[in-house]
């Protein structure tokens, strides 16, 4: 399901101030996607700002290292915020997943437009370029790139090359499928070195990462009669170990990992009492619908959603969910 990107490209051409936006807690797919974007853009002579919900993540910083990326609020106000031409959103058409910056998208009066891959969906009031067959929301940044014919230069390459990467889990998952790896191949044309960007993603851990991981896993427990591995995380586990919540990144695949699992769920306690939780599935089990029942969503193998607390009611919820779809 490719899309027809001539109604965006009319809209990229014929305007001049941009804004774009991701998801809270942003991935590689969200930042990198938006610089990728941001790129192609700044060929056209365009103004462009990010402007995110979160913070980046530490660990990813390397994909913006002018520090471009803004935060509302915060770095920006909401009457700055709104002063554009045209706001896009990508990796994300859910009005949960844009926390703070909701605020700027009911107020604004520019042209609002999505590129996202995702299943799960509201209506932001914007035009949709939705590909939920897509792996990445890098793959179809890289696809617009190729439609207007223009080339993203290495540093715009290697962030679309990481939102691919990591969505695909560095190519393991069932979703990385041909077109995956032909939007890969030309980046890698436009100057990517994988070998380096797997050492930024996946080998720059620290002992607060991996005092983290050892305590979640020394709690990992199965159920539905081994076919669902679960595990969590405490606010207390933060402090004892320095480790930040981006940390937690990996832990639920770590969990698949496990012998005649078929998916997985992890659990990490929130600052202001929440859980968030994170679903992944190696089977047909469809978790983003599990995740919607909880008001979050995704993709069919992995999805998210944000509970309400106490972590023991939060479970209790999360596996009779699953358990009606995995029953012994």
């Amino acid at each position: 399901m490719h899309i027809d990107w001539q109604p965006l490209i009319d809209i990229l051409n014929h305007h001049q101030r941009f804004v774009i936006t991701s998801h809270i807690r942003p991935d590689a797919d969200a930042i990198g996607s938006e610089i990728g974007l941001k790129g192609l853009l700044e060929q056209m002579g365009k103004d462009v700002r990010i402007i995110n919900p979160s913070e980046t993540p530490e660990h990813l910083n390397f994909l913006d290292p002018e520090a471009c990326i803004l935060k509302f609020p915060g770095a920006v106000t909401l009457e700055s915020a709104c002063d554009t031409d045209v706001h896009i959103v990508v990796d994300t058409s859910a009005w949960q997943q844009l926390d703070q910056v909701r605020k700027v998208l009911e107020k604004t009066n520019a042209i609002k437009v999505v590129i996202d891959h995702h299943v799960s969906s509201d209506d932001l009031g914007a035009m949709e370029f939705k590909d939920v067959e897509s792996a990445a929301t890098g793959v179809l940044i890289t696809e617009l790139c190729e439609a207007m014919n223009l080339e993203p230069v290495p540093q715009q390459a290697a962030a679309l090359f990481s939102a691919i990467a990591t969505d695909t889990g560095w190519f393991r998952h069932s979703n990385a499928d041909a077109r995956t790896y032909r939007a890969a191949a030309r980046l890698i044309d436009y100057g990517v070195e994988p070998h380096l960007l797997f050492r930024e993603l996946y080998e720059r851990s620290s002992l607060a990462r991996l005092k983290l991981h050892s305590i979640a896993l020394a709690r990992a427990e199965l159920a539905t009669g081994g076919r669902l591995a679960f595990t969590y995380v405490l606010r207390k586990d933060f402090d004892d170990t320095g480790a930040h919540p981006s940390d937690t990144e990996e832990l639920v695949n770590r969990c698949l990992t496990i012998d005649g699992v078929q998916a997985a769920f992890v659990f990490v306690e929130q600052l202001d009492g929440r859980i968030k939780v994170s679903f992944r599935s190696r089977s047909e089990l469809d978790v983003a619908a599990i995740a919607e029942k909880f008001g979050g969503g995704g993709h069919k193998k992995a999805s998210g959603a944000m509970l309400p607390g106490p972590l023991v009611a939060a479970q209790e919820s999360v596996l009779n969910a699953f358990e009606e779809e995995l029953p012994d």
